[in-house]
């Protein structure tokens, strides 16, 4: 009886923590969950199913271009606006192919522009999470604008693309007689990045460039690659394309090593290039 008695008189645990907990603070990936017998805690349980319905939402919400052309023209570019050959969201999902070329529309619109040839073209595209573009292109692409100046490089039209894949930029860029297109595009969400941006750079871009012809920076968001660091890693894969004229696996990204660094180095928050010791 006594030791009944004992037993009921500890305390009742009933949720067991990990012993990563210590580490949740590093990152945003869901480790260190914990467990309630043999399932999740039932705060995991409701923040997993919220981190599923944001990235679900992300997949779905429409690309509102006219609300970033304003923040664009603020910044001195001209915006375009085209539609891939997928109609709408349901078929894009269904058909990645249509996503990839110009509706018939949009193709015949942009031939019919008169105007010297640009030496980039910027494509903002939906992707997977319009969410991820309204709220990491407009920052990144400000953050770019010094080093293109710095580079001398011509900036055609801003080019806004709905139910867009990556490919549509190489497609934009061969009509418009672009040298090379860097396409800023919505990522597929992750249970914690709904919002995150991808930008894909084609060195003398055209419909039928393989995927390994691109060099890609992933991750693009305040909480993962912030926007200095990716819009000098696009600037330094800029400089080495224009001077080697490729791009893809064959131009790895050197961008760390200062060593390696041309004419393009890191921007201060002033605009102004940081000394290195090379």
């Amino acid at each position: 009886m006594s030791n009944d008695v004992e037993k009921s008189a500890l305390p009742l645990t009933l949720v067991h923590s990990n012993p990563w907990e210590a580490l949740r603070k590093f990152t945003a990936a869901r480790i260190a969950l914990g467990r309630s017998g043999a399932s999740l805690p039932t705060d995991e349980v409701m923040r997993f199913g919220m981190a599923h319905a944001q990235a679900r939402d992300a997949v779905h919400q429409p690309f509102n271009s006219e609300e970033l052309e304003p923040e664009l023209h603020a910044l001195g570019l001209q915006t375009l606006r085209v539609d891939s050959a997928a109609a709408d969201r349901t078929t894009y999902l269904c058909r990645p192919d249509l996503g990839r070329k110009l509706s018939a529309s949009s193709r015949e619109f942009l031939q019919q522009r008169h105007g010297e040839p640009a030496d980039l073209l910027l494509v903002v595209a939906d992707g997977l999470s319009s969410k991820a573009v309204h709220r990491q292109a407009v920052p990144l692409i400000t953050a770019l604008l010094p080093y293109l100046r710095q580079l001398e490089i011509k900036l055609g039209p801003v080019v806004l693309a709905h139910q867009s894949r990556v490919a549509l930029g190489d497609d934009i860029a061969e009509v418009m007689k672009a040298r090379a297109v860097a396409i800023l595009i919505g990522e597929r969400p992750g249970l914690s990045s709904p919002d995150s941006l991808g930008i894909y750079m084609t060195w003398g871009p055209h419909t039928r460039r393989l995927e390994s012809e691109r060099n890609c920076i992933s991750n693009v968001r305040p909480e993962g690659l912030d926007y200095p660091q990716a819009a000098f890693k696009l600037a330094w894969l800029l400089e080495q394309a224009f001077h080697r004229r490729l791009s893809g696996v064959n131009l790895k990204d050197e961008s760390d090593n200062p060593a390696l660094h041309g004419k393009i180095r890191p921007l201060d928050h002033g605009g102004d290039v940081l000394n290195h010791r090379i």
